[in-house]
């Protein structure tokens, strides 16, 4: 076999994200499986270039997982010709430029979303990747999770008929950090910072429902900030500028509405910490990140409602469990993989800037709605 060493930046792997989901389980995995297998005796062998503003934590990073490349200057790391990917985990304020000044170094982009803060940023990125005949990804992982992978099987085998709803429960309880930690960095509750759930969760929403049910036409949302005040890494309060729930109504293409409800201020009572239920003629499902139920039209119960007596239905106990069927991978490794394929060998790829636009736009026109008080259409967009 041929080894092709492919050399990526990776920026803002000192994060949450960045660190566990696609330096350890994507990149790091591929080297401990030998290397990604492209075809025709070439294996691809990923070498990490560790970049960010902080040197000790890079450092640390790096004899942790016996990595040799580390940097702060990103200009310097970008006029490597030897660094043929970007990759980019930062904060959203921080990405637009970052993936620009990379597209303008010539390098094929793979990017993390929201990719920029508004639609017009998102889709000058997208342009310019055209123009300069780089290839470009954006991560669009939930679709890759095994749960979601069983109800596109059940979408794709007719299981619904028609399907008539969506229905998405998101979110879990992020401590404020007065007296436990949060869960998540402080900057996601800072408008000015980029923060805010519409736009970190927006786009997951925007992608799902396009690639599972139809292209999103109209959005009309309620955003808002349950908790106005929490607390930052160093304990000490701040105003919490951006929202942290938002609950909206989205129409699809071909008749299904759906809606999802995401918030940070929630206790999870469900399987679950995202779980959608779809409706159809013929059938329903269930789906979380890993698994997924059904009931089909032959087996639904016939419940009537009756307040003055106990349910004589265990509900839960009707649904059938789909089965596995296949060794799921981890989701953010196996678009990785198929990113990598593209660029190496030629393999189609759809999940480019155009479609982190389209995920851009939906939350913006999301927070317009719930600014104006009233539901907005969603036109589509092109280069």
């Amino acid at each position: 076999m041929k080894r092709k060493t492919v050399r990526i930046a990776m920026n803002g792997v000192t994060g949450r994200m960045g660190h566990r989901q696609h330096l350890v389980r994507s990149i790091l995995a591929l080297r401990e499986q030998g290397g990604l297998e492209l075809g025709g005796g070439t294996v691809l062998w990923p070498e990490p270039v560790l970049v960010g503003r902080r040197a000790s934590a890079l450092a640390a990073l790096a004899e942790r997982h016996g990595l040799e490349h580390v940097s702060t200057d990103l200009d310097a790391v970008l006029a490597d010709p030897t660094v043929e990917i970007y990759f980019d985990a930062q904060v959203t304020a921080a990405r637009e430029d970052a993936l620009r000044r990379a597209i303008v170094a010539g390098k094929h982009v793979y990017t993390e979303k929201p990719t920029a803060t508004g639609l017009d940023g998102a889709l000058a990125l997208a342009r310019l990747a055209r123009d300069k005949g780089v290839r470009h990804g954006v991560v669009q992982d939930k679709i890759f999770l095994p749960g979601l992978l069983k109800l596109k099987r059940l979408v794709d085998g007719g299981f619904f008929g028609r399907i008539l709803s969506v229905r998405g429960e998101f979110g879990y309880w992020v401590f404020e950090g007065d007296w436990q930690s949060a869960q998540r960095p402080s900057w996601n509750y800072r408008a000015e910072d980029g923060g805010g759930i519409v736009a970190d969760m927006f786009p997951h929403w925007e992608y799902v429902l396009h690639e599972l049910f139809g292209r999103v036409t109209s959005v009309q949302a309620l955003a808002t900030t349950h908790l106005p005040q929490r607390w930052d890494e160093r304990g000490k309060p701040y105003d919490a500028t951006a929202d942290d729930a938002a609950y909206g109504v989205f129409e699809l293409a071909g008749g299904a509405i759906a809606q999802i409800n995401s918030s940070w201020a929630v206790r999870v009572h469900r399987d679950e910490l995202v779980e959608f239920q779809v409706d159809g003629t013929e059938g329903s499902a269930v789906a979380g990140l890993r698994g997924c139920r059904v009931q089909h039209r032959s087996t639904t119960p016939k419940p009537v409602w009756d307040p003055d007596v106990p349910a004589g239905h265990a509900f839960r106990e009707q649904w059938q469990e789909v089965p596995d069927n296949t060794v799921f991978d981890n989701g953010f490794k196996a678009q990785w993989e198929l990113f990598l394929r593209h660029v190496y060998a030629d393999a189609p790829y759809h999940w480019d800037l155009l479609a982190g636009a389209r995920g851009v736009q939906l939350a913006e026109l999301a927070l317009r709605s719930s600014a104006e008080g009233r539901r907005i259409d969603v036109p589509e967009i092109a280069l």
